[in-house]
């Protein structure tokens, strides 16, 4: 019997306890950044971060590239009036400097989607927008066919225009993703060399 009450009394003292509003401190806790993150969305509002004393620049730490980025192109944009880098392009190499046919019929789909409307679907510089001067774009584009400047510009040097633009072409950063522009460079040298091809094999069937 006495050792019944000694147990409700021991069980009603922890329920008391267990049941109060005292305050207690909790202990350490490891890695508090891990416990309590300051999660930020990338487009939220970051304009007051600095007076909270947190760092957030929204850029990615110079050197590195997100999961999804390949092929990384070292060659910065030069300043305006400059062509140091533009010129450094030029010893870039395609990484897809030969294709697949499935990646062949790919990059001529790119091609025709993003390139063809000023530069034709022959690479002639006779696409919608210039139409033989009767198109709305008064100066013809470039033929990446039949211009011996653009069959020997190297890929590295196309690839840099595509990415910052030259001259009246804008860039194409944000249309095509580093492999697409790329592939759609590597079409245009396969079509460039099958042009160049073409065109010794007429020469010497003539002089026979």
């Amino acid at each position: 019997m006495k050792n019944r009450s000694i147990i409700a009394c021991l069980t009603a003292l922890l329920v008391v306890c267990a049941c109060s509003d005292v305050k207690r401190k909790p202990g350490s806790i490891y890695m508090p950044d891990m416990a309590y993150s300051r999660a930020y969305e990338s487009y939220a509002d970051h304009s007051n971060l600095a007076a909270k004393g947190i760092n957030y620049t929204n850029m990615p730490v110079a050197g590195t590239i997100s999961r999804e980025e390949e092929m990384p192109f070292q060659i910065p944009k030069d300043p305006a009036g400059d062509t140091t880098q533009y010129i450094a392009s030029k010893l870039v190499p395609n990484p897809y400097d030969s294709l697949t046919t499935k990646e062949l019929e790919e990059s001529e789909r790119l091609y025709l989607i993003n390139c063809a409307i000023c530069h034709g679907d022959k690479l002639n510089g006779n696409g919608p927008l210039y139409k033989d001067g009767a198109g709305p774009y008064a100066a013809k584009p470039a033929a990446l066919i039949g211009d011996a400047k653009y069959e020997a510009m190297p890929a590295g040097q196309m690839f840099y225009s595509v990415a910052y633009g030259k001259n009246l072409m804008g860039s194409y950063a944000s249309q095509l993703s580093r492999k697409q522009r790329w592939m759609i460079i590597a079409y245009i040298k396969s079509k460039q060399q099958a042009g160049k091809t073409k065109t010794v094999a007429a020469t010497t069937a003539g002089a026979k």
